[in-house]
Parts: C-alpha cells; structure tokens; sequence
C-alpha cells in the first residue's frame, strides 16, 4: 500500500489516544516514536489526545442525561467529543495494568459512543514480558460493543528491560517499524472503506 493519498481519496483523518494517566509513565515517550514514524505519510492526519489532559469524572450522567455534568466536564467533553467524532480512525496507545488497561482509557471509551461506531481502531500497546497484549485483547472486546472494527495487526512494545529503552523508545526499531508499518497500511484499509460505507449508507447500529 503506498504510503500517500490519492488526490480523490484524502488523508484519513486518525486520532491517536494516549491512554495512560499515571506518574512516570512512557505513553507520551511511545507516542512520540509512533507519530515520528508515521510523520512522512501523506495518506493520514493525525490529531493527539492524551488523557492525562482530560479532567473527566468516573461519575457519569444516567441515560436520561441527568445529572447534567459540571460546566468544568461539558468544558471538557466540548472539546475533545469533537475530536473524537471527526477521527476516521484510531490508534490507541496503551500500557498494560494488572493484566488490563488503564481505567483512564475506559472513562474516555465510556464517555462517548457513536464517536467509536463504524471506524477502525489499531493498537501500539507497552510493557511486561507480553508487551501489553491483555491490554489490547480486552481493549478489542469493549470496542466490539462499541460498533467499532480493531484492526488485526498491532504493535507491541516488551517491557522496560527488553522492549524499551529508558527513553520509552523501542529498542528493535526494524521490527516494531515494520509492526507500526502493517497496523497503519491494514488501518487505513478499513477507514477508507468504513468512510465510504457511511457516506452511502449512515450506520444505524
């Protein structure tokens, strides 16, 4: 798949969510290499969201609306909902936390719906000797209730002691390249599908 966009076919427009919100933690140092990487295409747009920049509660309103959220969470939600339903596509980066994902992934999944529905979501996941694949195997199943199509092919990043350097960067570049290289290609393969599919027909789901 070559790596630009045809003129009748423009870049796909793909936010990246960081998913981790703790103390110390690589996501922003994984992020980087994953957007350095992909910076040379012309066939994606790529928009960041970090969620250690989101404020938003556990605490959500019912399914009648009510409680309203605070003026500080509608803040929030104004911008970065948005966001989310402008994005074609998705990368998630995520860490591996006591065999799962951060709960700070799950509050901004749990916010939002038809911003997931009908777009493909890849993954570049971190940490442990299984390089944050629980992590990615639950992740698959939560989107699947959202509607949303996860890619096959990921990106996983083994641990502090083999997989990353102190900088949070891979230390095999080749292979995790090559990795991020398959996700995007299949990424875009799917959101350039699904993007046609909804224009013709809106998802009902």
């Amino acid at each position: 798949m070559p790596d630009s966009a045809p003129s009748n076919n423009p870049a796909l427009r793909v936010a990246v969510i960081i998913g981790s919100a703790r103390g110390g933690r690589a996501g922003p140092s994984v992020a980087e290499w994953f957007i350095r990487h992909v910076s040379h295409r012309t066939d994606v747009e790529l928009d960041v969201i970090d969620v250690a920049d989101l404020d938003l509660p556990v605490a959500m309103p019912g399914w009648d609306g009510l409680p309203a959220p605070a003026p500080e969470t509608q803040a929030v939600l104004a911008d970065v909902s948005p966001r989310l339903a402008a994005g074609e596509a998705f990368v998630v980066i995520t860490p591996e936390y006591n065999h799962s994902f951060p709960a700070s992934l799950k509050n901004l999944i749990d916010w939002h719906y038809t911003q997931w529905q009908a777009k493909p979501i890849g993954f570049v996941s971190y940490g442990g000797l299984g390089g944050g694949l629980r992590a990615v195997e639950q992740l698959r199943q939560v989107f699947a209730e959202l509607h949303a199509m996860t890619v096959r092919d990921a990106v996983s990043l083994h641990g502090p002691w083999s997989g990353l350097g102190e900088d949070g960067r891979p230390r095999d570049t080749a292979v995790c390249e090559s990795a991020a290289k398959n996700m995007v290609d299949q990424l875009l393969w799917w959101g350039r599908a699904l993007r046609a599919a909804r224009a013709a027909h809106p998802y009902g789901g």
